[in-house]
């Protein structure tokens, strides 16, 4: 994948056959190096991170002090690795230290403030519980299964969750337990595989500075849901190598483009090969960021066969572009079938109504565009070198024109999002801040390079000039990255506020009521006598199914429900079995549902009833949630075919079959 165009065109078929399978294979055994260097250098990190008690990060600067020395120590690592690839010296020490550096940056970005919790960032608190209850479903089993309801394929993608199941299940460990350790681990994989495809698009040494800088941006911004972040790190070398796939323009590049733009790949099918396979990968990691990178690499087919055909004077020019995109179609949404397959053809076959809420959510960052750029912070200025960078090469740079049509993309979707609102609904265009702002920070990494080269010519060449840009590089890269932590103290500090699987809280206060779970799974294993995963449990505490693999009855909210669970009728059925006179009722409505009834009910007791507090949508109020109680009378229990426990705060009520 590294000839030019040139050499390309001149060579003969089968030359260019047995180039490109050496270069696909050098490519994949590299990556799959990388890739097991990023996990050793993480599991080594963490591991040692656990063997000293540490204070909580909400309580002490010890960890940020260390977090912060960790990451000039990576830093390090990757200036160095820098200059010996511009002198050209020992160039696997090289790649070595650039692929230790960026997961060890990852590692200790993400895990020392951690080191003290066995929580990731947000703990187990509202979109982290579900998170933690799929990872903990596909620990439980490698079947591909919603995470919340039984007999159902999963509505969101499992990719990531599953292979973070298997990882769990072979390290023995609780899938809540696994989360941080696979979430750091995975994000550090993903950040020097980037570094990988950017090595193969550009110079090594910008390529080992434009990904770390991206890797910062998006450990601050995306680390949160981890299994997006995977693909933010990726998304903007896989948008250079799809515009190299989709358009070949008839000039020499190198003869159109300086030498720092001088691509490396003819792109062609090795190109397309590799759009293919992250666009699958994309699919079953996260829908959303798989949309709009489609979308994106849909408006460069159609330009490129605009280009061509204006270019070639001839509508055949479009056959070309229009075949490999259906190629890289194909190609991904082979992939995604393994995800999305089961549920698409039981949605084909299904008869429940589809909840049709996963989209109903407009946060104030949602109405409005967001314009990083014009924010006086360092990541602002970055992103407003990129935007005047992109702009000036848009003519001149294949790069640039790649990142732009990114981050056109990336705002035209914004935009349908909020003329979506007048039909009821969104595109969740808030979930994109973190790929524009890593776009644009690639972005602004070629501008200021370019620019600071262009400062250098013009002031003649001055001999401590370019020591100068790398130290004011340098410097706004630490101050950077050691603003991280601060950045995410919120989402760091519930870590440690939320009590674990274990019933313990990291910062040494009482734990919550979630200290009693592991009474309940207890009692439940007991009184039902069968395995978890074949009990199903109706409560308001769905934390629970976070840490224990039971089947749930209702999920946390509709917004992530599955579509073919009927959450709404499940919530009636629930207001009408709380109203009915007596236990023989219960029990025959639950006879008659069209779901499988509950094997057991986890309630909060009160002095007359037990209670669910149940959540039901009210978009397009934000916030779009609103809490409702639903009481059951004691006596709707009183009968020999109900069995009830009081653990804590809980009563446990479960079914004999």
């Amino acid at each position: 994948m590294s000839t030019t165009v040139t050499e390309q065109s001149t060579a003969t078929t089968p030359g260019r056959v047995s180039l490109f399978l050496r270069q696909v294979g050098a490519g994949l055994g590299e990556g799959l190096l990388t890739a097991v260097v990023a996990a050793v250098v993480a599991t080594v990190g963490l591991v040692a991170f656990s063997l000293v008690h540490w204070p909580a990060f909400n309580s002490s600067n010890v960890t940020r002090a260390l977090t912060t020395a960790g990451q000039v120590a990576a830093a390090a690592m990757l200036v160095a690795a820098v200059w010996l690839l511009r002198v050209h010296k020992w160039p696997w020490v090289a790649k070595a230290l650039s692929w230790v550096g960026i997961s060890a940056f990852v590692t200790v970005t993400l895990g020392m403030p951690l080191a003290a919790t066995k929580l990731y960032l947000f703990g187990v608190s509202v979109d982290q519980e579900f998170r933690t209850e799929y990872l903990t479903r596909l620990t439980d089993s490698a079947a591909l299964r919603d995470m919340t309801y039984v007999d159902l394929p999963p509505y969101y993608p499992g990719g990531w969750f599953w292979v973070g199941g298997r990882v769990a299940n072979v390290l023995g460990m609780d899938g809540w337990e696994a989360f941080k350790p696979y979430a750091i681990g995975s994000l550090a994989v993903a950040a020097v595989l980037a570094l990988v495809l950017w090595t193969q698009l550009i110079r090594a040494d910008l390529a080992v500075a434009v990904t770390a800088a991206t890797t910062a941006v998006a450990v601050t911004y995306a680390s949160p849901e981890p299994y997006s972040g995977v693909i933010v790190l990726l998304l903007p070398p896989a948008l250079v190598l799809a515009w190299g796939a989709l358009y070949r323009p008839l000039e020499d590049a190198r003869g159109k483009e300086d030498a720092l733009d001088a691509p490396r790949t003819a792109g062609g099918w090795g190109a397309v090969i590799g759009t293919g396979l992250f666009l699958g990968i994309a699919a079953t990691f996260y829908t959303l960021h798989f949309l709009v990178a489609a979308f994106a690499i849909a408006l460069m087919g159609l330009l490129a066969v605009g280009l061509e055909i204006r270019q070639r004077r001839t509508w055949r020019a479009a056959v070309p572009p229009l075949l490999r995109l259906l190629a890289i179609a194909a190609i991904s949404g082979l992939i995604a079938l393994v995800c999305w397959g089961p549920y698409l053809v039981k949605s084909l076959t299904s008869q429940t109504p589809s909840s049709g809420t996963a989209l109903h959510y407009l946060p104030k960052s949602g109405a409005e565009l967001p314009l990083p750029m014009v924010e006086f912070t360092l990541l602002g200025g970055l992103c407003l070198i990129g935007t005047v960078w992109l702009v000036v090469r848009a003519s001149s740079s294949r790069r640039a024109q790649a990142l732009g049509i990114g981050v056109v993309a990336i705002y035209l979707w914004t935009l349908l999002s909020m003329l979506a609102t007048a039909a009821g609904t969104t595109l969740l265009s808030f979930r994109l801040e973190a790929p524009l702002m890593v776009l644009l920070s690639a972005a602004g990494v070629f501008g200021f390079v370019e620019g600071a080269r262009a400062v250098y010519q013009g002031f003649g060449e001055p001999k401590r000039f370019r020591l100068a840009v790398v130290a004011i590089a340098i410097i706004g890269a630490l101050a950077f990255v050691q603003d991280i932590p601060h950045v995410l103290t919120p989402e760091i500090t519930t870590a440690y506020t939320d009590t674990d699987g274990d019933g313990n809280r990291a910062d040494k206060r009482p734990p919550s009521a979630v200290s009693y779970y592991d009474e309940i799974d207890a009692a439940l294993l007991a009184q039902t006598g069968r395995p978890r995963d074949e009990t199903v449990v109706l409560t308001a505490d769905t934390s629970f199914l976070s840490f224990y693999p039971y089947w749930g009855f209702q999920a946390l909210t509709s917004h992530y429900a599955n579509q073919l669970a009927d959450f709404s009728g499940r919530a009636a059925a629930i207001k009408d079995w709380s109203k009915l006179d007596s236990p023989t009722e219960l029990l025959d409505a639950m006879a008659r549902s069209p779901w499988r009834a509950p094997d057991a009910f986890l309630f909060r007791r009160g002095d007359d009833a037990y209670t669910l507090r149940l959540a039901e949508d009210v978009y397009p109020n934000d916030p779009n949630v609103k809490r409702y109680s639903v009481s059951f009378p004691k006596q709707l229990f009183d009968n020999p075919a109900f069995t009830t426990t009081d653990i804590g705060p809980f009563t446990l009520v479960t079914v004999r079959r």
